[in-house]
């Protein structure tokens, strides 16, 4: 049961940062998104409190995007993964309200249907 409560965590959170724009160089894969972002899995859940590691994560993630290609991938693995669970709206809007916690302005509307090809 707490794995697939991870697994939707993910998703959610995956959902807050395929928006996020950048700069720096590596793209990143689809499976160091969900490693990166597996602090903040019990926040999103509604089940713990945000914290410092799950911040971290984000500004790092945050970090790793620097063009609008790897933006988009980023989008695509996260939207990917998310579409395999199912997720609360009180998840989405916990997920959507990390960024800014964490004082990560993002320039998009965080959103489950965002269309990762208008990522910049």
């Amino acid at each position: 049961m707490a794995s697939s409560r991870a697994l939707r965590f993910v998703c959610l959170v995956g959902c807050i940062m395929f928006m996020i724009a950048s700069t720096t160089e590596a793209a990143i894969q689809c499976n160091q998104v969900i490693n990166t972002l597996s602090p903040c899995m019990y926040y999103v859940l509604g089940t713990g409190v945000l914290t410092q590691q799950c911040c971290n994560a984000i500004v790092g993630l945050n970090n790793s995007v620097s063009t609008t290609p790897d933006r988009q991938d980023l989008c695509r693995c996260l939207k990917n993964t998310a579409s395999q669970f199912s997720y609360s709206s009180r998840n989405v809007a916990l997920a959507a309200g990390l960024p800014g916690k964490c004082g990560v302005n993002l320039p998009y509307k965080i959103d489950p249907s965002t269309d990762c090809n208008i990522v910049k």
